[in-house]
């Protein structure tokens, strides 16, 4: 059986109008294209900052809720997409200036557009994505089809599929959304899957069952924020603004839980119990991009490489910036 290869990887960046249409508040459409020199009605830099929804974005939701960036001097609009690819391809289109992205998503676009520039960590996990089988699998060895999401779950899956001795050219692969992912295994057209919360609890509760975690077959993802190098070239101490609100909400988080389950409860209706018991399943700390972050990165390019999925490496030197949080965040 073959391995499906959608292009939901992110490899096809999406024209504006099909950014627009992924994203949830229409405000970032109407806000036209990214303007480093736009300004709220308060006099402060606007920044629009793309993420999905789910609890690893819960600092920007606390953020919000606090009015953290406000106070920094900075208004920011999050612009809410149905995650993965589109947050990234959101700046790339100029709707947002800013998105929130796993390394194994962003690289893939950084092949595509080589003004896409990370400026740094803000969390990482290798517990919050989960393998979930349907019940009735009882080993990896009778997984005959796996749905994946692009970007790092496809990586995931293919890294699950090796660890146990499958060949994933032998599973079928196909791609979709997270919220679709679940119902797929309930109806048994699926074998297992790989996600993040909520959508692996869907899952356990729904025809399924939770049989471990990324970090049982050696995947560790982190999560970037990511920008356009000509947005940045004049606007390094608005993103470092940015930035430093994050790495403070980072902190705020990872000591209250609760009170970050309520901000991301009051900001886009995540169910604050549920969030606060998978928020300790994320390691929410800023820090700039390390020698350790460009390993992994060509780690996962040569998967891509190999693959197909994409016909050349970004150049890591300069889509990775090192030493830019330290100098602009920190």
């Amino acid at each position: 059986m073959r391995t499906d290869r959608e292009p939901r990887l992110g490899v096809r960046l999406s024209t504006m109008t099909a950014a627009c249409a992924a994203l949830v508040l229409t405000t970032a459409c109407t806000a036209g294209s990214t303007d480093s020199a736009g300004v709220s009605s308060a006099g402060k830099p606007t920044v629009r900052v793309a993420l999905g929804v789910d609890a690893s974005y819960a600092p920007f939701y606390l953020a919000m809720e606090r009015g953290m960036f406000e106070k920094a001097g900075v208004d920011v609009e999050l612009v809410k997409t149905e995650g993965g690819p589109a947050a990234a391809e959101a700046v790339s289109a100029g709707t947002a200036q800013i998105s929130a992205n796993a390394d194994s998503t962003a690289l893939p676009l950084m092949a595509a557009n080589p003004d896409l520039r990370s400026l740094g960590v803000f969390q990482s996990s290798d517990r919050y994505l989960k393998v979930v089988l349907r019940d009735g699998i009882t080993s990896p060895k009778q997984i005959k089809t796996m749905a994946s999401i692009g970007g790092l779950g496809l990586y995931a899956t293919h890294q699950y599929l090796r660890h146990n001795g499958i060949d994933p050219k032998s599973v079928k692969i196909p791609q979709s959304s997270p919220p679709e992912i679940p119902g797929m295994l309930k109806q048994g057209s699926i074998d297992a899957y790989i996600l993040f919360e909520p959508w692996a609890a869907k899952g356990d509760a729904d025809g399924g069952h939770i049989e471990g975690r990324i970090g049982d077959f050696g995947v560790k993802y982190v999560q970037w924020l990511l920008t356009d190098q000509k947005w940045l070239k004049d606007n390094e101490e608005v993103a470092g603004k940015v930035f430093k609100v994050v790495a403070a909400a980072d902190k705020l988080v990872t000591d209250d839980p609760a009170a970050a389950a309520k901000a991301s409860n009051q900001q886009v209706k995540l169910p604050a119990a549920e969030t606060a018991k998978v928020l300790p399943e994320i390691t929410f700390a800023a820090r700039g991009i390390n020698g350790t972050d460009v390993t992994e990165s060509k780690k996962i390019v040569d998967f891509l490489l190999d693959q197909n999925l994409i016909k050349q490496s970004p150049d890591l030197g300069t889509s990775l910036l090192k030493g830019w949080y330290e100098q602009h965040a920190k």
